[in-house]
C-alpha cells in the first residue's frame, strides 16, 4: 500500500511539473506572438516609408526638369515628404480614414485581448484618428456598444468577436 502511495505522489509531482512547464511555454508563445506582430508592423511601416522616400527621390529628379506654360519656363515644385515619412514611421497615420469601430476592431484583433475604452482611445489617437465629440472616451465606448463586432466584458472594456466571412461581406 505504501508503494502505491509513493507512485501516486510521484505521478502528482510529474503532473504538476508538466502543468507548470506548459504554462511557461504558453507565456513564452504569447510573448513571441506579440513580438512577431510588432515586427510585422515595423516591416509594414518600413516598406511604406521606403515607397514614400522612393517617390520623394522621383520628385527630386523630376524637379530638375523644366516645364513650360504661357508664363514661360518654371521649375516643377518639389514636395517635401519628410514630415509625412516621419508620421508614417511613428505610426501616426495608421487609422486615418477609418471609422472608430473599424480601427478599434483592428487594434483588438492584433492585441488578441480585451481592452478598456481609455486604452483604445489612446491607441486610436496615436494612430492618427481624430475622435469627434465633447467626450472622446464616451464616443469610443458608445460606438463599440452599438457594433456587433464587439462584446462588452466589463465597465467600458471590450473584446473583438470573431466574425464569420459571410457576415463580414
Amino acid at each position: 500500500m505504501e508503494e502505491l502511495t509513493d507512485i501516486l505522489v510521484g505521478l502528482e509531482q510529474r503532473i504538476s511539473a508538466y502543468r507548470n512547464r506548459l504554462q511557461e511555454l504558453e507565456k513564452k508563445r504569447r510573448r513571441l506572438d506579440e513580438e512577431i506582430a510588432t515586427i510585422q508592423k515595423y516591416l509594414e511601416l518600413a516598406e511604406t516609408l521606403y515607397r514614400v522616400e522612393a517617390d520623394k527621390a522621383k520628385l527630386a529628379s523630376l524637379s530638375s526638369q523644366i516645364i513650360t506654360d504661357e508664363k514661360g519656363a518654371r521649375p516643377l515644385p518639389v514636395t517635401d515628404v519628410t514630415d509625412q515619412s516621419r508620421e508614417i514611421l511613428l505610426g501616426r497615420t495608421k487609422y486615418v480614414g477609418k471609422s472608430v469601430p473599424e480601427a478599434a476592431y483592428q487594434i483588438l484583433r492584433e492585441a488578441n485581448r480585451a481592452m478598456h475604452a481609455k486604452e483604445l482611445l489612446q491607441r486610436l489617437v496615436e494612430g492618427g484618428l481624430q475622435i469627434k465629440g465633447k467626450t472622446p472616451l464616451t464616443s469610443v465606448a458608445t460606438s463599440l456598444k452599438r457594433d456587433k463586432r464587439f462584446r462588452k466584458v466589463g465597465p467600458n472594456t471590450f473584446e473583438a468577436l470573431e466574425i464569420p466571412l459571410t457576415e463580414a461581406v
